[in-house]
Formats: C-alpha cells, structure tokens, sequence
C-alpha cells in the first residue's frame, strides 16, 4: 500500500528553496498591468477574459458621481456586467481608450499578428532582392508543416526588408517541449517546520528589526520577482492534467517559447529531399539577413514604475537593473535568467559572485597599501636613501653620463616602498588562498543555480553540425553513435594535419608578441640614456619614471593593436580547424584568445618583474645590446616600482578602453542607424518620421546584434582582469581594488547594453561557464608560482631579510624592531667601482651589486652575501609554494563542491516527486472511472 502525499508531507518536509520558474501562471505577484500583458489571448479558442476588481477597488477608482450607478448594478446581482459597466464608465472618465474585451494596449508595439491575438515567438528578416528564393519558400513551407504560424510584415524603414513573423500554438509547443524534455511545474510545494526551518524563521524575526539592507532590492515595488515554489517534472502530453495549467497562454514563458521555435528552426529544411536543415545555414548563406527572438516591447515608461508598475519584463530588467543609479543594488539574477536565459543568467551569476568576492581583497590591499604610505618616512632603507647625500653613484650611461648622488632618488625610494614592504608577503599568501576559496564557493553558488533554475538534469542536446564542416567533408560519412544516423566525417590525419598547422600559427603570433616586447626593450634602452643626459634637470633626476613612464604607454599602444590583428588570426586558425560544431568551435576560439591577449598583455610585464637589470653586468664590464645599448638597471631600492607601474597603466587604461569599446561602439552604431531613418536613407519615406511609432520588430532590426562570439568577450575581458588580480598582485597590491570599481561599471554596462543596444538573443541552456573555469584554475596555480618569484626576485623582501638576520647589528642579538635590524643595509647592498683618477670627482662610485671591492685579492667578484641571498632565494620560492599549494589544497578538500543540504533537498525532492505523480495518476483514472459509471478501487489499477 502507497502512503499518502498528504501524510508524507505531514511527516517530513524539504527545505524551501528558491525556483524561480512560474507555478502558477497568472501568479498575482505581477502587477495588474504586467500580469495583464502576458496573459493576453495568443489564439481564439478560449473566451476574453475580464480583469475581476473588488468593489473597495472600483469605489476607490470611481469618481463620487458615479456611486449611485455602483449600487443600482450591484443590486442587480450582475458582478461580471456590473464590473465591465464601472470599468468602462471609469476608462471614459479617465480618457483612456483600453479595451476589456481581451485587446491588448501593446498590440501596436508589434508583439503580436495582425489579429492581435497570436504573439510573436521568433521574427526572421530577408530581402527581397536576395536571389534565394526557392530556399526561403521551402524554407517557410516546412515551418508551417511542423506546425508553426508564420505572417509576413514590410519593413517601415527600408524597403527592401521583409520581416516574418514566427508563432508557435499551443499543440505545437506541447510538442516539443515533451520531445526536449522542458521541466514544467506540476504541483505546488508544501512544507512543515523543523526544528531547523523554526530556528531559521526565529532568526529572520529577529533580523526584521535591523535596518534593512539597502542592497537587497525592493520586493515590494518588485512583486514579479516573488518567488514560487514548485515541483517541476519533464513535460508530457500524456500527462497533461498532472501539471499547473490556469492559463495555456502564460504556461510556457517567452522565453521558453522562444527557445522552442528555435529549436525547430534549427532542425527544419531548406531543400527537399536533402538533408540540409538549420536557420544558421540559411544566414550564413544570406538567404536570411537575421533571426531574433523580439523584445517585449520598450525599455522606457512615461509613467514612473513604483505607482504604475512595469510594462513588461524589459522595463522592469532597465528599471531595476540597467539603470546606472542601481550599482549598489543586488542583481535580479531569476529575472534576468528569464528574459535572457540560463546561459547568460549564469554569466551575470558568475560577474556578481567575482565582483562581491573581490571585496575582501580589495581591502585587504587596501590595507597593505596604507601600511606602506603610513611607514614611508620612517622605512630605514628611505631613510638611507634620502640622508646619502655623500654616496656617488655610477653613471648611467657611458658618454655623456655623470655620476649622481643616490639622495637624488629619494622620491623613487619612497614610492618603491609603497608596494615593497612588510605586508607583501603576507598579501601574496592571502591572494592564492583568495583564488582558491572564490573557485570553491563558485562551484557551490552555481550547484545552488542549477537546482533553483531546474538545470540538475538538464542534458545537452546534440549539436547540430556546422555548414562549414558539413560542406568541406561531406563526402566522407560515418554513423553518429548517438542519433544513429550517416553524418559527414573529418579523417584523423586531415584533423591532425589541421590542428598542426593551427599550433603553428599560434607559436608565431606569440613570437610576434615576444619580438614587440623586444622592440619595447630597445626603446627602453634608447630613451634611458636620453632622459639620464637630458638638459631638464627635473627630467635628469626623474629619468627612471621617465623612462618607464613612456615605455608602458608604448607597450599598451602596442598592445591594443595587436589584439586586433590577435582577434582575426584566431578567427582564421579556428575556421581552418574546421570544428564540427559551435561549441567546439567557440571552446577553440575562446582558447585562441586567451592564449594570445595573455601573452600580449603579461610578456612585458614578465620582463620587468624576471628579466630587468639581472643581465646589466657591472661598470667596466657592462653587457650591451648589439655592442651599442647599454642594458637597463634596476633602482638601488628595486626594480618592484617598475613592475607596479606597468600593471598600473596598463590595468588602468585597458579597462577604459574596453568600457568605451563595449557601450560606446553600440551607442555610436545604433544613433547612426536612427540618423539614417530621420533621413529617410533607409528607403523607409515618411513612415519613418515618429521612431515610438515603428513595431517592435523595426525597432530590434535596427539595434546592435549580439556578438557572433557570444560571450567570449565578455568572459576574456573578466578572466585576463582575474590574471592581473592574482598573477602579480604581490607587486601591485591595488589591483583588486580597481578590479573591483571595474565590475562594479561594467555589471551596468553590460546590462544596459543587453537590455537596450542590443537584440534580445535566444535563451539559451548551460549548466555551467564552460572552458572559463578549467582557465580560472590554471590562473590560480600560475598566481602562486609567479608571485613566489616576484617576493624571491623581484622585490628586496629576501635580500634585506638576509640582512637583518645574517649582516645586521641584530645578527647576535635575536628579535629586535625590523628598523634597527635594517640599520647599514643600503651600504652593505652596494659595491665599490673604481673609476681611475678624475681632479674634479671622486674616484669610486657605487653600484647596486654583492662584489668584491677593487682591492680585495679577487676584485669584482661575487661575496658570500650574494650565494647567501640566492640560497634565501631558493629555498623561499619552494616553500612558499608547497606551503600555499598544501593550503589551496585542504582548502578545496574542507569545502564541497554542493552544499549537503542541497543534496538532500535533491534526493528527497526526487523521492516527492514520484509520489506525487502516483497519487496524480491515481486520481485522474478514479475520476475517469467514476465519470464513466464504473467501479474503481483505491488500490493502483
């Protein structure tokens, strides 16, 4: 005997949780108007519905004058008559022009057919001058055999468009919505309370009495983002009546219907009795111009939202997501899921999540940073620096150079010190264990998403092929092992002759990169002399910010140049690899550029922080390029201020430059687009006057489409900025904090550009961000390598730490202040030249080096002290990494990958679920049994 879902909910219960998929159709959080617009008749079959009111309701919206018609229709015991009486008497009172009888006031924003019934699922736009005609006719003839309902418009603003618009009925969409196994909702989730779940409510009563969290957003002026809790299954016609069904109209989503119609443009042909199928073939081959799933009508309101509620999901993504006043705002991620779909849900997901982890860094670098400025003056290697007006330095250059005083860099001592001191260590440390956690916690919030967005079990549909792949290797064909079906093959040697070749390619774009980082060093060595001989004396005693101050603007100039030539060879080389589908096809292309920009961006900056005054030489025997330059030097405080600024510039104006690119570019196109209509340049003539009068399907053809790269942008933009947060951070400790302002524009950025530049794209499925993690990781394990490096090489942290413990006055003393121990360490870290007989200068100068003096028994060679910093060295960069390593490590152990709680939820959501659809089943056939007059039992049939 099956217990009873009543009793077993009785007994135990799940956890709520947060699906944001709609139980009931006409759920009565939307607001009236809202509710109203996407409850609309797409179809004549069922009757106009009437918007029920109160009575409190009408005879607060009536004028006083018309109460006495209020009593004498409510006394009639006509409610249905008596309410489109009041309504229609308050409309005329009002002027508003809005029809009851199911009419909808966005019919003339181009939503629906002429009818005003059917709504748009899908618009396809061709011209009529194209010669593929018989394609599209055949095309369009097969859509309607599957079942979908097509009505052609002329373009309003250029004569030579035609739209045509898709819709799917409500058998169609059944259809396939069982054949892709869309989970819908079926039964309302009930729950008891535990000890757990009342421990939980006693805590949010206590929190009602906090302030509240200006972060959160408004519920209450957001009624559509109310969540409901359902019980969703696969969708089966079959099973029909198990599922939540108040409206046909409303059950499937726009998006969801969007995502159907797409599914059947892709698998429909365009050639009778040949297997060529797919929208894609037919806008590569230009027999369509574009394909688009329409937005829900304008952005923009006249009326403000908080008195009048939204228009449509559109509106309410711009007011209470785009708008740039709503930075400090939590995002509406089940609200963006559902108008933009999973896949771009989980990318905004992903952006909140890096953004809000990047706090904690930012302030802890923060920190560090004050910890430097605030020790500055009192830093005793400064100090040093700045009293030694007697110590000569050598010269810089070897003609027209003259030796300098090393309190001349005082200002450089000082600054340097802001990045190199005590906390950096300490920072570093902190960043790869920060990488780490934000990875972990990543995989926990998106197995939190997947659950609430129904994407446990979602499995991906087999790709179709590529026309490009179809049409190179169509004469070779084997079985698909999946769908059983002949499909084109690519032979392993042609593959692997193609992967060669691609391989190659980018070698040589990364040898390009190396010779530009080359001609970078060159011009460094060219400009160095120039400003160390200049007549400026400010530029003279400057000359190292000089320097490197123009050779990181010509290197990010050289930067941004080549990532255009990078985006259009790894377009080239991904296209000659011919991958058989889009996925494969973007994962290769994703790859390309990463590896490209990475390299374009970070082959500099590894220069400066491994490579800069290691292979100078020593005056009198100094190493030079081609026997002419002089090869560059580090500071005497270090060559970490040199490394900070590279990152500095090239982190700062990168990311302006990208923000401009991303809304900027849309913004410039899109005003072109409407100068031209003004004009009248699109052939439009006077149609085109008005722009609030064009459909909606006018109005998306003349916005932006989204990137035929989809998010690989967007995506490489965030992932190259996460390299330069953890990669070099021990040098720039800043970088978080301006990572972190970025986001916080760009999160608003790329939602206006969604919501407004650009076409809605098709909501599209994903279970995760793809390639994007396995990088995400690599990056991490790079971050802790290289930062062991730039502490052990790069910055003075070992040299003065050998210092104050091997050399210094607190040699024998034990644990002093790091001041003191630090007293003699500038004199101690430079060597003795000596530069002959001069009458008007001193004969020696110093030089940043551990050698011998010029009268010791072997002059110029390496001291003890120089193998005792190198062993330091060595033995610093194993252990910081093993240690950070293991810690990374146990970290990832202690934290699962999904909350356990959730698991549970999961298994005991799955047990529910199966009862639920016995005891449905059960009951259908017993009140089938009964209304047939035959006996029925309460046992399983």
């Amino acid at each position: 005997m099956h217990t009873s879902i009543s009793e077993i909910l009785k007994e135990k219960s799940l956890k709520p949780s947060r699906r944001s998929l709609p139980c009931l159709a006409q759920s009565q959080t939307h607001p009236i108007n809202l509710n109203h617009f996407l409850s609309v008749p797409l179809s004549p079959e069922p009757k106009p519905e009437v918007e029920v009111l109160s009575q409190e309701r009408i005879l607060c919206l009536v004028p006083n004058s018309f109460v006495l018609l209020i009593v004498l229709c409510l006394f009639a015991k006509l409610q249905a008559s008596a309410i489109l009486c009041l309504t229609r008497l308050h409309l005329k009172f009002r002027g508003k022009s809005l029809s009851l009888q199911g009419k909808n006031p966005a019919d003339s924003s181009g939503l629906f057919f002429r009818d005003g019934k059917k709504r748009i699922d899908y618009i396809l736009v061709y011209k009529k001058s194209s010669p593929q005609v018989e394609k599209r006719c055949t095309f369009e003839k097969n859509l309607r055999a599957e079942g979908l309902m097509l009505e052609k418009e002329p373009s309003l603003t250029n004569n030579d468009i035609m739209f045509v618009k898709v819709h799917a009925p409500w058998d169609t969409l059944c259809k396939y919505a069982e054949q892709m196994n869309i989970r819908m909702p079926f039964r309302k989730k009930c729950y008891f309370k535990d000890w757990k779940s009342k421990t939980l409510s006693r805590c949010c009563q206590m929190k009602s009495w906090l302030p509240r969290n200006p972060m959160k957003l408004d519920k209450e002026a957001l009624p559509d983002l109310e969540e409901t809790d359902c019980y969703t299954a696969p969708f089966s016609r079959a099973r029909m009546h198990h599922f939540t069904i108040s409206n046909r109209h409303t059950f499937f989503s726009n998006s969801t219907r969007s995502r159907i119609v797409h599914h059947v443009l892709q698998r429909t042909k365009y050639e009778d009795g040949k297997p060529k199928m797919g929208i894609n073939r037919l806008l590569g081959n230009n027999t369509f111009e574009a394909a688009f799933p329409p937005h829900e009508g304008g952005y923009k309101s006249r009326h403000p939202i908080k008195t009048h509620g939204p228009q449509n999901h559109r509106h309410l993504l711009y007011e209470r997501w785009a708008r740039w006043g709503m930075w400090y705002k939590y995002q509406p991620l089940d609200l963006i899921r559902r108008y933009f779909g999973e896949k771009i849900g989980l990318y905004f997901a992903w952006l909140g999540w890096y953004t809000g982890m990047l706090i904690p860094a930012a302030l802890v670098g923060v920190f560090v940073f004050l910890y430097g400025l605030f020790t500055m003056d009192s830093s005793q290697v400064s100090k040093e620096i700045c009293e030694a007006n007697t110590t000569i330095m050598c010269p810089m250059c070897e003609e027209t150079c003259d030796p300098w005083t090393l309190s001349d860099s005082c200002v450089y001592a000082k600054v340097t010190h802001l990045f190199d001191n005590g906390g950096t260590v300490f920072f570093a440390i902190f960043m790869a264990i920060w990488a780490t956690v934000f990875l972990e916690f990543w995989k926990r919030r998106r197995a939190e998403l997947t659950y609430d967005w129904d994407l446990i079990d979602w499995e991906e549909e087999e790709e179709e092929l590529r026309p490009q792949f179809e049409a190179k290797y169509s004469r070779v064909e084997r079985v698909n092992p999946i769908s059983g079906k002949p499909e084109p093959f690519q032979p392993f040697s042609d593959k692997l002759s193609r992967l060669m070749v691609s391989v190659s390619g980018i070698f040589f774009m990364i040898s390009l990169v190396l010779t530009a980082v080359f001609a970078v060093v060159v011009f460094r060595l060219i400009v160095m002399e120039k400003f160390a001989s200049f007549n400026w004396k400010f530029v003279k005693k400057n000359w190292q910010f000089a320097t490197s101050g123009t050779g990181v603007c010509i290197n990010f100039m050289i930067i941004m140049s080549l990532n255009v030539v990078y985006e259009k060879v790894a377009y080239l080389l991904t296209n000659l690899e011919h991958p058989r589908t889009e996925s494969e096809w973007e994962n290769s292309f994703a790859l390309k550029m990463f590896l490209f920009q990475f390299v374009n961006l970070n082959s500099s900056t590894f220069y400066i922080a491994f490579f800069l005054g290691r292979f100078a030489g020593r005056p009198g025997k100094y190493n030079k390029l081609f026997n002419r330059w002089r090869l560059e030097e580090c500071h005497p405080s270090g060559c970490l201020i040199d490394l900070c600024l590279q990152m500095g510039v090239i982190m700062f104006f990168k990311q302006i430059w990208n923000n401009f690119m991303e809304l900027g570019y849309p913004l410039l196109q899109n005003w072109w687009s409407r100068r031209k209509i003004k004009k009248g340049g699109g052939g439009g003539g006077p149609n085109v006057e008005n722009k609030a009068q064009l459909p909606q399907w006018d109005k998306d053809w003349n916005l932006q489409p989204m990137n035929a790269h989809g998010l690989v942008d967007e995506y490489l933009e965030m992932v190259l900025q996460f390299g330069f947060t953890t990669i070099f951070v021990a040098a720039f400790p800043l970088a978080p904090l301006l990572a972190l302002l970025n986001n916080i524009i760009e999160i608003r950025l790329d939602a206006y550009k969604f919501v407004t530049q650009w076409r809605r794209p098709m909501p599209a499925r994903a279970t995760d961000i793809g390639i994007w993690h396995g990088i995400l990781e690599g990056i991490g394990v790079l971050a802790v390598i290289t930062n062991a490096f730039v502490i052990a090489i790069t910055s003075d942290y070992i040299p003065r730490f050998v210092y104050a413990f091997k050399y210094g006055p607190c040699m024998d003393k034990g644990h002093h202040h790091e001041d003191e121990c630090l007293r003699g360490y500038m004199n101690s870290s430079l060597s003795v030249f000596d530069m002959g007989t001069n009458s008007n200068q001193s004969r020696y100068c110093r030089y940043r080096d551990y050698r011998a003096p010029p009268w010791s028994s072997v002059p110029y060679e390496f001291t003890l002290q120089f193998w005792h910093v190198l062993a330091a060295r060595l033995a610093f960069i194993i252990v910081f990494e093993h240690l950070v390593f293991g810690i990374k490590s146990f970290i990832a152990y202690l934290i699962p990958d999904m909350p356990k709680d959730l698991c549970d939820r999961m298994r005991r959501e799955k047990y529910l679920m199966q009862e639920m659809m016995y005891e449905a089943e059960l009951e259908h056939l017993q009140k089938e049994r009964k209304k047939n007059g035959r006996r029925y039992h309460h046992e399983w049939p």
